[in-house]
């Protein structure tokens, strides 16, 4: 053995557990982000029964067998779904500057959005959407909901936050996410404008408050440290949303949420109080939630999949929350056709074979596969950067447009 070659052998192992840097440039070095499509869950060495797997996880204090929150999007929540996914053991957020506070009877409203053409698509969101929101019937959907036994999750911007959170407490809602692309503690506003004091919020509110979205470690554990109940992790990846293309923002999903997780189980040893996180966009699989509960997430927002049942206001349509902007939409409008209901979609049993049904099935029977009897167990599974792992061998599939190649 040469003189010094034990010195390498050593430094081996140590060298590769480092993160790898990337030289971008002269000036620049960056780091590598991984999305949900480069990672690939890895079996332990045992496995479980599906059905002695427990799914189950609390948010704000309300216990859910779902892991599943639905989008606060036009599309996908009105009061009926609100009360439907909660009566199946999920969760649906309704967004209080959507259309049902807007209008009355949201209906034909939603009618002409799902009937326009893409070219006078954003224009109609644009004249749609200038209607104000209203206070009453902020009060009434809150009301309609409850009195079905549903749960009441709503959602705002900062900004309707700082005009409507009173109203909202005082009409009973349940739970309040603040969203926004993008939310942090330190906002920088204009001289004389009033921004959210999101800590003041979260302690006076009277309900518990989800914030987001952030994909940041250290966001993440101020929002935590602000009284947070939970946050929402992702900023760009949903499929109606392009913020990325507007905007040149965000982190890959499987990225962000192993950050967001680290400040989770940081600030829980900090405080000795455990505040879930919420993988928000860019899942449309069975085998996209597992693999970001595999990253931390205690949890996962979707839209598009529920805007796929039969009860979803949106008509086979799912749009982003910030299409309407009157000065810069960052969003679009697709058809995602409708493929049963929403029983079919959440619980089962499935008639599709992509992973798009019965997502409790596939949640489960990963974790059994997977050997994590718990989502705690889940969350500490081995998970290995695998690119091709979704066209490895799928040739055919791929071809004839079947399964996974649709």
């Amino acid at each position: 053995m040469e003189p010094g070659s034990e010195a390498r052998l050593i430094a081996w192992p140590d060298c590769i557990s480092l993160p790898v840097d990337i030289q971008l440039g002269r000036s620049r070095t960056v780091r590598r982000a991984y999305g949900i499509d480069e990672i690939a869950l890895v079996p332990g060495g045992r496995t479980v029964d599906p059905d002695v797997t427990d799914s189950s996880w609390s948010l704000g204090g309300i216990n859910r067998e779902i892991p599943i929150i639905a989008s606060a999007m036009d599309g996908v929540v009105d009061v009926r779904m609100a009360v439907e996914l909660s009566r199946l053991g999920a969760m649906g957020v309704l967004n209080l500057e959507g259309v049902q506070c807007r209008y009355d009877d949201p209906n034909p409203v939603l009618d002409r959005i799902a009937a326009v053409g893409k070219d006078a698509f954003v224009p109609l969101m644009q004249e749609l959407y200038s209607t104000p929101v209203r206070e009453d019937l902020i009060r009434s959907r809150i009301a309609e909901i409850k009195a079905q036994g549903g749960i009441a999750a709503v959602s705002a911007t900062p900004v309707a936050a700082l005009r409507f959170g009173k109203a909202i407490a005082e009409a009973g809602a349940d739970l309040f996410f603040v969203q926004a692309t993008v939310v942090s503690t330190e906002h920088v506003g204009p001289e004389g404008r009033q921004s959210l004091d999101l800590a003041a919020l979260c302690r006076d509110m009277g309900v518990p408050v989800v914030i987001g979205n952030t994909v940041t470690y250290e966001v993440a554990l101020e929002l935590m440290r602000a009284g947070a109940a939970g946050v929402m992790v992702g900023i760009g990846p949903g499929a109606a949303c392009t913020s990325r293309g507007v905007l040149g923002v965000g982190i890959p999903q499987a990225t962000s949420v192993a950050d967001c997780a680290a400040a989770r189980d940081d600030y829980f040893q900090e405080s000795g109080r455990y505040v879930p996180i919420v993988a928000d966009g860019g899942i449309v699989t069975g085998g996209d939630i597992c693999k970001c509960l595999a990253c931390g997430a205690d949890a996962v927002m979707i839209g598009s999949p529920i805007a796929r049942a039969a009860e979803a206001p949106g008509r086979g349509f799912h749009w982003g929350m910030a299409t309407p902007s009157p000065v810069l939409p960052r969003g679009t409008r697709i058809k995602v056709g409708t493929t049963g209901s929403l029983e079919k979609i959440l619980r089962g049993p499935a008639s599709l074979d992509d992973g798009t049904q019965n997502l409790l099935g596939c949640i489960r029977t990963s974790m059994g596969t997977l050997g994590a009897r718990t989502l705690k167990d889940m969350q500490q599974v081995e998970v290995v950067v695998a690119p091709s792992l979704l066209t490895e061998g799928k040739v055919y599939q791929k071809a004839q447009q079947l399964g996974m190649g649709k």
